[in-house]
């Protein structure tokens, strides 16, 4: 039986988020910014009219005429999230097999249903209308061709925002792929775009009828299974769950320059029970903490310095109080005063699973019981209801800049949208 997997993509997901709440924005010029409101990182298609690229630093064109009329928009992340998961939540109605690849896209394996496209219209018109956020839905035999799929829905308008690949002649496939270009298959970045190009192949169709043998030979293993792929021959698996991290990461640039201890604490205390929570959530424990601190790299005017450090574990531990314990020994260790610091972070590494863990004599029994009250509180009341001391929420000088974020309107009882 043929495959049928279907790729859901949010279009424009950040800018459609903000426009859930803000219908006054159809049809204007949107962008959301990164941390510290930098860089465009999501663009409504009126803004990328106007020639707004991907990445665009936000400082150096905004007083352009042309930009007068961009609404700009702080990024909102616990809005995007919930979104997302009422997404995600939606699309399990159609497929009992679902993969989430990132925050604004899905795979659903659809395979074994005979009514694919009405599928396919349904799950656009079911997100439109329960949440408000436009998305568009390609159906392949692959996970590479789904991909391809769900550009061609959102590229060519007489599609109308689905496009199903296993309905085409093959005449009508080799024409397809005749007109995309090789850098719009998913895995080929900007340096393997240019090699391939150095080969002649520019085209989609020109890849996937590439000798594979001379390109596993000069590519490895990842080119042979990508251009299986292109011919229609699964090489990459539906995940229904996703798999556990081998390392977890928090970090966050500084909405302002810090050079005092007090304040790099309550940084690190915040990215240390933001990994906790989440080994605890993935039912792992760490062996390794790492810290590191970094001053303003493109400040070349200014001192320089960016040490890390990493402190094994005596005990592997998923817990908050322990990790943030250890944080705190190392930042204390590579902290020096007189540098003026941009950025901090903190990691945990060698995880393995929870269950492996045999506590000794000596290890605290009350100490698993502490972190689960202190999950159940917060998923109750909010994030930050119950915290360690050094995280302090009221003197965060460290915390990214947000001139222009919008209000969570389904994550803060506070910020809830009102009816005019």
């Amino acid at each position: 039986m043929e495959k049928n997997l279907a790729l859901v993509d949010c279009n424009n997901f950040f800018v459609s988020c903000e426009r859930v709440f803000r219908p006054d924005l159809e049809g204007k010029p949107v962008i959301v910014l990164s941390s510290n409101d930098g860089c465009a990182i999501a663009r409504s298609n009126e803004a990328k009219a106007l020639g707004i690229r991907m990445g665009e630093p936000w400082f150096k064109v905004k007083d352009l005429p042309k930009y007068r009329d961009v609404v700009v928009f702080s990024s909102n992340f616990p809005l995007y999230s919930d979104l997302s998961n009422r997404v995600k939540y939606l699309l399990a109605e159609f497929s009992p097999i679902q993969e989430v690849y990132s925050v604004d896209e899905s795979f659903l394996d659809l395979t074994g249903f005979d009514d694919i496209r009405e599928r396919m219209i349904s799950i656009r018109e079911t997100v439109w209308k329960r949440i408000g956020i436009p998305v568009c839905v390609g159906v392949g035999p692959t996970k590479t061709l789904a991909k391809l799929a769900n550009f061609v829905a959102k590229k060519h308008p007489r599609s109308k925002g689905v496009f199903h690949y296993n309905v085409l002649t093959e005449n009508q496939k080799d024409s397809l792929l005749k007109q995309i270009p090789i850098d719009e298959v998913w895995g080929v970045g900007r340096r393997l775009n240019k090699s391939l190009a150095g080969r002649g192949i520019d085209t989609v169709y020109q890849l996937r009828e590439a000798d594979i043998r001379t390109m596993r030979s000069r590519y490895g293993v990842v080119m042979e299974r990508l251009i299986s792929e292109l011919r229609g021959i699964s090489c990459i698996d539906m995940v229904d769950v996703s798999p556990p991290k081998k390392q977890i990461l928090s970090s966050r640039s500084f909405g302002e320059l810090i050079t005092g201890i007090s304040d790099l604490e309550n940084a690190i205390a915040f990215h240390a029970t933001r990994i906790g929570k989440q080994l605890r959530k993935q039912r792992s424990i760490a062996g390794m903490v790492h810290v590191f601190l970094m001053t303003d790299r493109f400040r070349e005017d200014k001192p320089q310095y960016h040490p890390h450090i990493s402190l094994p574990l005596i005990d592997a531990t998923n817990s908050t109080i322990e990790i943030n314990r250890y944080a705190m020994m190392g930042l204390h260790r590579i902290f020096k005063p007189g540098y003026e610091y941009k950025k901090a972070g903190a990691c945990v590494s060698e995880l393995s699973p929870e269950s492996v863990f045999s506590p000794d004599m000596f290890t605290d029994p009350k100490r698993r019981k502490i972190m689960q009250v202190m999950d159940e509180i917060n998923d109750r009341f909010g994030n930050g209801t119950l915290r360690l001391s050094q995280d302090d929420m009221m003197h965060r000088r460290w915390s990214p800049k947000v001139e222009k974020v919008s209000p969570r309107y389904t994550t803060s009882w506070d910020e809830l949208a009102e009816c005019s």
